[in-house]
Order: C-alpha cells, then structure tokens, then sequence
C-alpha cells in the first residue's frame, strides 16, 4: 500500500547533537513498544501518577473504538440532513470544540448539509449569533466532565431558545457527547435527547480528536469518516514503529523535547492559509499537556511572516497539497539555526492523520521532558477563582474590581504584583519594559471572536508587541484560551508576559437558572484569570475598556505601545 500520511523530513540546524541523544533516550526507553502496551511505569515510578496515566491512554484505541460506530453515527448526520434542520452549533469548550472547529474550517461542509457552527464562548454577543435560528438549529452539547460551566450555561440558553421557538419536548433539539454516567448523560437521558453518543472515560479532552467528539460532529458536516479514518488509522500504524528516526510521531516529538530542554521552547508552526486553524488545536495539545512543572513547550501559530526571529525557535512547517507557508519565514528560522521539521500533508483528508501525529509526539515530548502530559494542574486555578467571584456576585451584586494602577480616556490599567515590583515606581502604561529576551508575549481578550474590526486590531498590536519586544507573541480569546493554553500559562516557565484585555458588552444577556448573567460570567473569568496568573507570579496588565468600540481598544493599545 502507498504511505500518504507519514512523509516528513528533520534539518536539525544548531541542535544536531542534542536531538541525536534525544533520539537515544527514546530508544532506551523503547518507548514506542511502552506507549503501545501501556507500559506506565515508563513515565514514573509513583503510584498515583500511574493511575492518572492509565486512565488517559484510550486515545491509542480511539480509532478502533469509533470504527464499528460509523454506520450508526453517520445515520444521525443524514436523519438531522433529511428533518431540514437549516444549522447545527456545536456548544463546548477545548477539546470537545477544537477538533470540530478545525474539520469545519479545513473540510468543510459538504453541500446540502445544515451549516455548521461553533459556540465555544460566553460573550453576550456570540451567544446571540449562535442562537439566531433556533427554531430550526440541532444543538450538540459536547462536554467530557458533564459540568463545564461554560457549556451548561450556553445549553440553558438553547433550551430557553427552543422552548420559545414552540418546542416544548427541547431534549429532540439536542444531541449529547459526553462520558458514561456524567450529569449531561445523566439529564440526555431524562430529557430523551435525539441522540447520546458515551464515549469512553479514558480518552482525555485534547486527545479526542479521534473519537466521538470530533466524529459525530464531522458526520454533521458530511465528510467522508471512512477516508477520514483510513489516513488515521495508517498514521497510528506508522506510530508503531519502533525506529525513532522514522517514527512520524515520535521524531516530532524528540525535536520538541530536544528544543525545550535546550531554550528552543517556543514551537514555532508555518501553515499554509487553508490549515491555519489546526494552530489552534496543536496549541491546546502541546501547551495544556507540556506547560507543568515549570517546563513547557509554548506553540506559536498565526504570527505574521515578519514575526522577530530569535535564537529560541524550532519551527515546524506544514505543507498541504503543494500550499506551502511564507518561504522568506522559512529562511530566517535556518538562518537563527532552528531545527526545522518539514511536513507534507496530501489533502485535507488526512488530517485525522495529523491529530494522531501530534498526539503520539505531545505524549514523547512529555516523557522526555519528565513530566506527565495527560493532567492539568493548574487549569482549576482560574475555575476556582471565578467561582469565588460570581459567588460574591451572587451575594454582594456586584464584582470586586480591583483598582486600577494607572487610568487613561477611561482606559483602566492594572498591574499584578509581579509587574509592579518590577516596574520599581515606573507607570503601568510602561508595563512593556518588563519584557526580556527569550519571553513570549500572550494577548488574552475577552471579547466577542468574531468582531472582525476588534480581530483586525489584536493582529496587528500583536505584531507590533513582537517588534517592539523582539519577542514570540500569542493571541487568545477567553474564555476559550483557558481550556488551551492557559496551562502553560499558569504551569510552565516564567517566560510569559500577559496581557489581559476586557470590556463589557453594550447588551448583556441572562443566563437561565442564574444569579448572574452571561457578561458577568465572562467578566468574572477575566478577572479570575488575572488573579490565578497575579498568585503565580506572573507578569499581567489587565486592561479593562469602558466600551467594546474598536476606536477605544486601539487607543488602548497604543497608549501601552507608545
């Protein structure tokens, strides 16, 4: 059989000798054949860690578990085609969003199916838009644990939204993905919810692209699962190997580790156009399962072609179809000495094959980075903080705002702790001067993702922030980065400089059920992650805006870049 999915090629640059020892310590570990037969006492020798890894292998086995299921998830898709559903939105955060959000972007919808959205936010605003056509939308509520508060809130909506529409038995309106005997499976059940798909317990959010989670709604879209599946299925074969060097997933991942372990810890990812969504889920896969222990590997997708280069690189760069990413990017990471991984994807089919890629070589790079790249520690910190905000909310009506360090047209600018200690009595408007060589720069914005004059402004303030700190730069929606790379923010190295951006919507929106309404939610989540990263000893601004008028986040934003 012709191989389609494994062809990639390594110019090791200045890291030749550390990556060919990485390469051994992967051979002495046999790690292929451990991954395999879930050798855990590969990873470590404590007990209860043996257990959280036991319990997040199933992703080897997803495409085996999902197989014999095609027939009846693809059954589904056509009974939602042939109903005249007109849209699909999907509700969830992270791991059960990215990979449907990527298939959608990439793929497509194939013609005659309903459109098919993404709802993987709280803003007053995007809400609305996802709920617009209610009346004839299928909801899919995606949710591994059951209670993200994020998706039951927006599910509390969709059912308002239904029952409204005049569809009193709502539970026909919804299709449940979750873990057996969570309380979404438990409530699907009762509210007899069109259709339940339990997948299995052991497949971590991130790691799901290959099951129920990213099948189901790829179905909705009507691509092709058996083709899709194929690719995927050849890949985790290739996986198998035992060669390291040849091994598409491991060889990727000893690069990763190799770079880390040598300061090269910003993974650098060139996408051609067509696949620069896929940023976004190799970002939560690599920063939400490396970002621990005060290590990590920070992915870098979406910056511009004359993003600063330094000596802190590796880059991976993606072909697809003959599309090849910005060759003159290309040069001036070999010419910084970035080892370079090069990668050919044939068509966007394969890209199941490239999710199985990732995750084979996320889980080698945490191995050799001694850590364990299927938990997350420090994700509940920020959970945490929001719930003691909307509990003071819910008691006191009213969110304690933390006062401002300096105030500018309205503009609020407060710093953590970390930052005002450094800035040593300089003003917070000089937050930028706290950026060093080999940090990188995150612009975290909790506005709506979809306001295409706000997007045009974050991207080019990111480029900007990059030039002026010669620094690798991030730009992340909240509350969605929380469930991605929020990790690594909290986790990882202390090389991260924080920007904090938040504003309140013109027409907020209840939630159903509530003391507090969407736009408090969203609120409270920004501020709760500004004090979760504050308490780590993170350097923040927060930037809090009167008005999400475009004219104001650019003064803003050029008031700090000034």
């Amino acid at each position: 059989m012709v191989q389609r999915v494994s062809q990639f090629t390594i110019s090791p640059g200045s890291l030749e000798s550390a990556l060919d020892k990485t390469f051994e310590r992967l051979d002495q570990l046999h790690f292929a054949d451990a991954l395999w037969s879930r050798n855990v006492e590969m990873w470590t020798t404590d007990p209860e860690t043996h257990r959280k890894i036991e319990n997040r292998l199933g992703w080897l086995d997803a495409i085996d578990f999902v197989t014999p299921q095609v027939a009846r998830i693809r059954a589904c898709a056509d009974a939602v085609r042939a109903e005249g559903f007109t849209d699909v939105v999907l509700l969830g955060m992270g791991g059960s969003s990215l990979a449907p959000e990527v298939l959608r972007q990439v793929i497509g919808v194939a013609p005659g199916y309903p459109r098919f959205r993404m709802l993987d936010s709280v803003d007053p605003d995007a809400v609305r838009a996802a709920m617009e056509q209610a009346e004839t939308t299928l909801f899919v509520l995606a949710s591994k644990s059951g209670g993200t508060i994020e998706p039951n809130a927006m599910a509390a909506e969709a059912r308002l939204r239904v029952q409204v529409a005049g569809h009193q038995t709502w539970g026909s309106r919804f299709i449940a993905i979750t873990d057996e005997g969570t309380a979404l499976h438990v409530l699907a059940q009762a509210e007899q919810f069109r259709d339940i798909f339990v997948n299995p317990s052991n497949i971590g959010g991130r790691y799901s692209a290959l099951s129920l989670f990213g099948l189901v709604p790829a179905a909705l879209m009507g691509i092709d699962l058996d083709a899709f599946l194929r690719d995927a299925a050849e890949m985790a074969e290739s996986c198998r190997g035992s060669d390291v060097r040849t091994n598409p997933g491991l060889a990727l991942g000893a690069v990763m580790a190799a770079g880390a372990e040598a300061g090269r810890d910003k993974l650098t990812l060139l996408l051609p156009p067509h696949l620069a969504s896929f940023g976004l889920w190799v970002e939560q896969l690599v920063a939400e399962s490396t970002g621990k222990e005060g290590k990590g590997v920070a992915p870098i997708a979406g910056e511009g072609t004359d993003a600063p280069i330094g000596d802190d690189r590796i880059a991976v760069i993606v072909g697809l179809a003959g599309e090849t990413p910005d060759a003159s990017l290309r040069e001036r990471l070999r010419e910084s000495g970035a080892p370079i991984v090069d990668i050919e994807v044939p068509d966007v089919l394969a890209l199941g094959a490239e999710f199985f890629r990732w995750e084979v070589a996320t889980a080698a790079a945490g191995r050799l980075l001694e850590i364990n790249p299927f938990d997350e520690p420090n994700v509940s910190q920020a959970k945490e903080a929001t719930r003691v905000l909307l509990d003071t909310y819910t008691s006191q009506h009213h969110l304690p705002i933390p006062e401002p360090h300096a105030a500018v047209g309205g503009v609020r600018f407060t710093l953590s702790d970390a930052a005002l200690e450094q800035l040593t009595g300089a003003p917070a408007t000089r937050f930028l001067d706290l950026v060093a060589a080999h940090d990188y720069i995150a612009l975290l914005a909790y506005l709506p993702p979809d306001v295409a004059a706000l997007g045009e402004i974050l991207t080019e303030a990111r480029a900007r922030l990059g030039k002026r700190g010669r620094v690798a730069t991030m730009v992340g929606y909240g509350p969605r980065y929380l469930h991605s790379t929020g990790q690594l923010h909290k986790g990882g190295p202390n090389n991260g400089v924080f920007i904090v951006v938040a504003a309140p919507a013109a027409e907020d929106l209840p939630i159903p059920g509530e003391t507090y309404s969407f736009g408090v939610l969203e609120q409270a989540q920004a501020l709760g992650d500004f004090q979760s990263l504050d308490r780590t000893g993170r350097r923040v601004l927060l930037i809090q805006l009167p008005s999400r008028d475009p004219a104001v986040l650019r003064a803003a934003l050029d008031t700090l870049l000034a």
